[in-house]
């Protein structure tokens, strides 16, 4: 413990600190983390192995996922929230694209668009998306098969809304910053996406990439991809570890839907371990609601 003589010295030392000298005390230690932060990212992206998975790679992990899903009735509810927003009113006249559909399990939320596009390696899950919806709604149900991470058989400027969720956090960056390139073009001016990604600042994200399952990425790196792109970041969060997303736009005004960032931050999804049926919900900032 500090002496009394100890905490008059450094009382008398702080009131000596002008403001001046402490900003540039800050500024120069901001420097030297940032510059740590850059280092560590360059070491992580150079050490783990980069994928590119074959198609079976992808097929395989499907089937595993029907049998242990990885995305519960919680974040399913917060994930479809969140595209809620972007389906208001003038949407109809506009049409969805999916990245990464899989079998369908967000896909019966774009029911508001005209037309639902749909982008995926493997050519298959057209009929197994195609269940899901009812005959009168298949006329507007558009598939579309890819291989080289890009999209450029969707047409030009057809989407006012682009989602894909469990798909990014496979590829490198180099593949996000395709991905990233060719959607531009697929957008109106004024369009948004709401992507999932993987974020190795977090541990969870970190394990997974370094287990050899997910691709190295962080939200400084999507970022920086999203900005040379030309989209203006709209919002970067994520409703727990591993579910990570960044929403941004491409510059215009011919979409008639304005996203707006909620004062609150996203919900953190965490299951109580109490063994009543309640759901414990953290609020990020420090709230709890039960649900019964």
């Amino acid at each position: 413990m500090l002496s009394i003589e100890e905490i008059k010295l450094l009382i008398e030392k702080l009131e000596k600190v002008k403001q001046k000298d402490l900003q540039e005390l800050i500024d120069t230690n901001l420097k030297i983390l940032k510059d740590l932060e850059l280092a560590v990212d360059a070491n992580n992206n150079e050490v783990i192995d980069k994928q590119d998975y074959p198609e079976n790679w992808f097929r395989r992990d499907l089937e595993q996922k029907a049998k242990n899903p990885i995305v519960d009735p919680l974040l399913y509810r917060a994930i479809q929230l969140k595209i809620f927003q972007f389906a208001r009113k003038g949407t109809q006249a506009f049409n969805s694209l999916e990245i990464g559909p899989g079998t369908g399990m967000f896909s019966k939320e774009f029911r508001a668009w005209r037309i639902n596009y749909f982008l995926d390696v493997l050519p298959e899950l057209e009929k197994k998306i195609r269940k899901r919806f009812k005959p009168p709604a298949q006329k507007y149900l558009k598939f579309f098969a890819t291989r080289n991470h890009e999209c450029s058989n969707v047409p030009q400027g057809s989407c006012n809304f682009v989602f894909s969720w469990d798909t990014f956090v496979f590829f490198t960056q180099n593949h996000v910053q395709h991905y990233l390139h060719d959607i531009k073009r697929v957008l109106i001016p004024g369009g948004y996406c709401f992507i999932q990604y993987a974020d190795c600042h977090f541990d969870y994200d970190l394990k997974e990439a370094q287990r050899g399952y997910w691709n190295y990425n962080t939200k400084t790196a999507m970022e920086k991809m999203i900005k040379e792109e030309g989209y203006e970041v709209v919002e970067m969060n994520q409703f727990r570890p591993g579910a990570n997303y960044a929403i941004f736009r491409k510059p215009g005004k011919q979409n008639p839907v304005t996203y707006k960032v909620s004062l609150l931050s996203p919900v953190i999804l965490t299951r109580s371990k109490n063994p009543n049926p309640c759901v414990c919900l953290t609020m990020s900032f420090k709230m709890s609601i039960i649900m019964c």
